[in-house]
């Protein structure tokens, strides 16, 4: 391929895309931004896959440790499976992609976006967005809209085009934008309770620089990109459609309205099966795949039309209509906290478990090391839709969901010098007919309260659905299973009600309007408030006391001075507190030592013996000294662990002594009052004054 790069500054900073390497992919771009580079490949076999009805695309983003600079940690010292990190970039960059190929493109096809060089000031996940357009616009693959994607913060108030790493802590706002230079095709972020307003603002204000990164795809690619091959529409037979349409469709109208999910599911695939025996019967080969194909469109057909005509959805509530909601706390007696959600027929089980700080969990990648005090686990077992298959480790789709209730309700989390504890948060999914990720995110808030977390307040979260039908537009609120398959948008949004936290939007059409968006915002605020009210219902506010199968952790504060007495030569003062009061002790440097023990006494226990290592001496106080040494002018006694003072030989006794030995000797316990600490330290005590106490 002919070598080609065009540039230009994008937020201050250069960004580039260069063709001429790695040819033998059927599209490929070294995409740049500052000195963060990236290549990224899409490769698609050129036979598309017999039987199937949906787009098999893989996307793999993968960041070679030597990017930063770094050799791998571990045994094995190389680059082994996808951390979750690389997972979340990959479906950042599926998600916007994978709309825009014809509906009719069934071939296996490939993107891999690597990074082979990490600058901190630009993240690649975002650059990996637009390096995947690019790769796919100039190559033989019928992908023909360019996408890019941008991330948006807001410092002091004002909106921030990808801010650095650095910027996002102080940033009120993180949101990751996708989308063609028409429309949105994906959004991702969270908020520090950012009211509806301003998160649009920062949606439409990334969306307006995404066309620059598409006017740069468009130069690149004129002239260059290859011949797009043809995608041939499977056309059915327009008698062979009617026949199944007659023998299906008002059956299957019928069968649509049942309410529950399990019977309604029961009933649509008896007449499925029904449908296929009677077809096959007569037709002397197997038509079930053309059958499925046909069932599948009467199926979007019917469950559309009844919400654009009739305002009427699957279960027959309207469409701003919220399923009942039953909320419970308590339920696990040997948990930390316990929290059971269930909206419909989506129920969620989610407990936290308070740990100490060695329970944090270690993270290690291109962006530095570092550790994580707040996890969240979502786990989506095959029985809560009614399946019977092999249980795995979670998959992208649960990483993802994990990923969105944990920003959801981290924002509400106390701070580490409020409340030192590690939090792990699961959410188990029993049952799941719809968001069963904004259902986490309602169980999550309920078991933090119940665990006692002093969170600032509730969360909860809701999805969003839309038909559109021309020009016409139809918003859902708290969308089922069946209106996700064959809808339009599935946009998920979390907060309190002061605001937003957590927001996701998937597109299936070829992107949304900012009116859509802002009706979706205001309507999904609607019901949060609604679910909050339930929730607040179950448990106002978070218990007073943590469980008593809790680690207690007291925090002190002791002299950083003092620091090296409380560990001690080797660790030996430190490692026989934990030993004997068999609790957890760690000490950061500026003096702050948390404490954990699982019951009271012996966190008592432990706390007494680090004062007494680490006790600072006070001008006034009699203390129960050990005389260490005699010298003629005087004896040191030692009045705490490791600190001495000096007792003159004139503040030995009331009357005048000449030889110290006259009083005292080594070894002696004497009490003594400590007259004075002077600059240097050094302290002054007095035999005569404790006496006269």
């Amino acid at each position: 391929m002919e070598t080609r790069k065009v540039s230009s500054e994008f937020g201050g900073r250069k960004f580039s895309i260069e063709t001429g390497i790695a040819n033998q992919a059927n599209g490929s771009v070294l995409v740049s931004y500052e000195d963060t580079i990236i290549l990224v490949t899409a490769c698609a076999n050129r036979q598309a896959k017999d039987a199937i009805d949906f787009l098999p695309l893989t996307v793999d983003y993968i960041e070679k440790s030597y990017s930063a600079g770094k050799i791998p940690g571990g045994f094995m010292k190389r680059e082994g499976k996808p951390s979750d990190r690389e997972i979340l970039s990959s479906r950042l960059i599926d998600r916007p992609l994978r709309p825009l190929f014809p509906n009719d493109y069934h071939n296996e096809t490939h993107v891999v976006a690597t990074v082979l060089s990490y600058d901190p000031t630009a993240d690649p996940d975002i650059v990996a967005i637009t390096g995947a357009s690019a790769a796919l616009i100039i190559s033989d693959i019928p992908y023909t809209k360019p996408i890019a994607g941008v991330r948006v913060g807001k410092i002091d108030g004002n909106l921030v085009l990808n801010p650095t790493r650095l910027e996002l802590e102080k940033s009120t706002l993180n949101i990751t934008i996708a989308g063609t230079k028409d429309a949105l095709t994906m959004v991702e972020g969270e908020s520090r309770f950012e009211p509806e307003a301003e998160v649009l603002e920062a949606i439409f204000f990334g969306h307006e620089k995404i066309k620059e990164l598409i006017k740069l795809q468009e130069e690149l690619a004129h002239g260059i990109g290859k011949t797009k091959w043809a995608v041939v529409k499977k056309e059915i037979d327009s008698n062979f459609y009617k026949q199944v349409r007659d023998l299906a469709y008002n059956r299957l109208k019928e069968a649509l309205t049942v309410k529950k999910k399990k019977d309604r599911e029961l009933a649509v695939i008896t007449l499925f099966e029904e449908i296929v025996t009677q077809i096959n019967d007569g037709a002397g080969e197997d038509k079930s795949f053309t059958v499925q194909q046909i069932y599948g469109n009467l199926e979007k057909e019917i469950i559309r039309s009844a919400i654009v005509k009739e305002k009427k959805r699957v279960d027959g509530r309207s469409l701003d209509e919220i399923r009942p909601i039953s909320c419970r706390v308590r339920l696990l007696p040997r948990t930390h906290g316990s929290g059971l959600f269930k909206r419909g027929e989506t129920e969620a089980l989610v407990v936290t478990t308070l740990g100490t700080s060695e329970d944090a969990q270690r993270v290690d990648n291109i962006t530095g090391e570092g550790s994580r005090k707040f996890m969240l686990h979502y786990n989506f077992p095959p029985f809560s839709t009614g399946e019977a298959r092999f249980l795995r480790g979670p998959g992208r789709r649960e990483i993802g969901h994990g990923n969105l209730a944990e920003r959801a309700l981290a924002q509400v989390l106390p701070d580490s010098e409020t409340f030192p504890y590690t939090l792990r948060i699961v959410s188990d999914i029993w049952e799941s007919n719809g968001s069963s990720s904004m259902a986490t995110v309602c169980g999550g808030s309920l078991s933090l309260m119940d665990a006692g977390v002093p969170v600032k307040s509730h969360v909860a979260g809701i999805a969003m659905g839309l038909i559109k039908e021309g020009n016409d537009v139809f918003i859902l609120t708290d969308i089922l299973g069946d209106e996700d398959h064959v809808g339009d948008m599935d946009f998920k949004v979390a907060g309190t009600s002061a605001g937003v936290t957590a927001i996701q939007m998937d597109i299936k059409i070829e992107g949304v309007t900012k009116a859509i968006v802002q009706e979706a915002l205001e309507k999904a605020r609607v019901g949060r408030l609604h679910i909050l009210d339930s929730m607040t219902k179950a448990i106002v506010e978070p218990h007073k006391t943590i469980s008593i199968y809790a680690p207690q952790i007291k925090t002190i504060f002791i002299s950083p001075e003092r620091i090296k007495d409380l560990i001690g030569p080797g660790g030996k003062n430190i490692k026989r507190i934990i030993e004997e009061t068999n609790t957890k002790i760690d000490v950061d440097d500026t003096g702050k030592v948390n404490i954990a023990s699982y019951d009271v006494e012996s966190g008592k226990k432990a706390l007494e013996m680090i004062n007494e290592l680490t006790e600072e001496v006070v001008v006034g106080k009699i203390y129960n000294g050990k005389v260490v040494k005699i010298m003629d002018f005087g004896a040191f006694v030692e009045i705490l662990p490791n600190v001495q003072g000096l007792v003159h030989i004139s503040n030995l006794d009331f009357k005048r002594t000449e030889r110290v030995t006259d009083v005292v000797h080594e070894g002696d316990e004497i009490a003594v009052k400590v007259l004075e600490i002077d600059r240097q330290g050094r302290i002054k005590l007095s035999r005569k004054d404790a006496l006269k106490s």
